[in-house]
């Protein structure tokens, strides 16, 4: 009974794990870029039992053998990177990517870089007073320039406008335009080791080889990568598909749960008996 308790019990906590990242993802049905996130399971250890010699009675057809295990635990959980739909904005800073990318930016003065499919971009001023393009949250874009790695400035007087390839160019009211760059872009080898954090953030966790895990890729009809500006990538959440699952892990919650109210049961009637 005391394993019967332990693998209801675990299961119930890796349960409960799934359902609020299920949670997670129908909250953010309509977050601009948002990637759903899926879990992996795995079962525990389990262990190969013999039943004591006297179980075995005439007429005993089952093998005195049985395996014991202990439950399954949450394994991995990863962003599912498939194409969201794209809407049509009109705006000149919203920047949708087309194909499996994505965004660079830098979370600190310390060159720290996170990476986002969110492409709700504003044009905002910098701390030396360059107009630069960045999230909402005010993280710059990283971006190739002729000055080297850094953010996008947009000059004053100019409109900017981004190509398929990713290529960046100020535009004047007389038609004439400057090149400011090229936007970067990277693209995940390994989902997994992506660490969804706040506003809608990838980060790459401490000790992980950034190389292992992103790879730089530029636009192009070949890998079936571009940018689309004046459109949004919408969440890649299936509401009702989230909400089917919701109610089966629900239900192998409450089963779980039974189990449990049925071990501690037996383990009273146990406990009550008398010689």
């Amino acid at each position: 009974m005391n394993s019967s308790m332990i693998n209801a019990s675990v299961s119930m906590n890796a349960l409960q794990q799934k359902l609020d990242m299920l949670a997670d993802n129908i909250a953010n049905v309509n977050t601009v870029g948002y990637k759903r996130k899926e879990a992996t399971f795995e079962d525990l250890l389990n262990n190969t039992r013999r039943q004591p010699d006297a179980f075995n009675q005439p007429g005993r057809l089952t093998s005195l053998n049985f395996n014991q295990g202990w439950g399954s635990r949450l394994a991995m959980i990863q962003p599912n990177l498939q194409q969201g739909t794209i809407k049509t904005t009109e705006k000149d800073t919203d920047l949708a990517i087309e194909g499996d990318a994505l965004f660079e930016v830098a979370v600190n003065a310390n060159g720290d870089r996170a990476y986002t499919r969110n492409g709700a971009l504003q044009l905002t001023v910098a701390a030396n007073g360059d107009t630069i393009l960045a999230t909402p949250e005010g993280y710059p874009v990283v971006a190739n320039t002729p000055a080297g790695e850094g953010p996008l400035v947009v000059p004053s007087g100019y409109q900017l406008r981004v190509n398929p390839d990713g290529t960046a160019e100020g535009v004047a009211t007389d038609g004439s335009t400057i090149e400011l760059g090229s936007i970067k872009l990277v693209q995940a080898t390994r989902p997994a080791a992506l660490t969804l954090v706040a506003d809608n953030l990838y980060e790459i966790a401490d000790g992980i080889n950034v190389a292992d895990v992103l790879q730089n890729v530029t636009p192009s009809g070949e890998n079936g990568i571009a940018l689309r500006q004046g459109a949004l990538e919408q969440s890649n959440v299936n509401l009702g598909d989230e909400m089917t699952e919701l109610i089966n892990v629900q239900r192998a919650y409450q089963m779980a749960a039974r189990a449990l109210t049925s071990s501690d049961t037996m383990m009273g009637l146990a406990n009550s008996l008398r010689k």
